[in-house]
């Protein structure tokens, strides 16, 4: 999936700004990430939208094992993106871009999550909260 692979550089991208001293940087000529990143993703969530059922519920994780992968990508991404956040209140820096497509990147596994349980007919698990 050309989406995914894209995705694997940015977070490849991501993981070389926050290893590196922000000071050497420049020098480094490390890539950027750039706005038309959490565009693309964007647009990838309302192609996936577009086909699917409205949510009535929250959703469990199941249903079918790609659906459930999806699912620990999705919170990967929330962890990684609780932690920049947290880097920056530690006052260590964190591009502000890189805490955005983080959680862009986890409502993206989030919709593919679901896209994947359309395309391959699988249910959606709906939570049933106690009241």
């Amino acid at each position: 999936m050309p989406v995914l692979r894209d995705v694997q550089d940015r977070l490849f991208t991501i993981g070389s700004s926050l290893a590196c001293d922000p000071e050497k940087e420049p020098k480094l000529k490390i890539p950027d990430l750039k706005e038309e990143d959490i565009t693309a993703l964007e647009k990838e969530i309302d192609r996936m939208d577009a086909v699917l059922p409205p949510m009535r519920s929250f959703l469990l994780p199941g249903g079918h094992l790609a659906v459930s992968t999806a699912h620990i990508a999705r919170t990967v991404c929330r962890r990684a993106e609780r932690t920049c956040v947290r880097l920056q209140e530690e006052q260590l820096y964190v591009e502000p871009i890189v805490i955005r497509y983080l959680n862009r990147l986890s409502d993206y596994f989030f919709q593919l999550s679901r896209y994947i349980a359309h395309v391959l007919n699988a249910p959606e698990i709906p939570s049933k909260p106690r009241i």
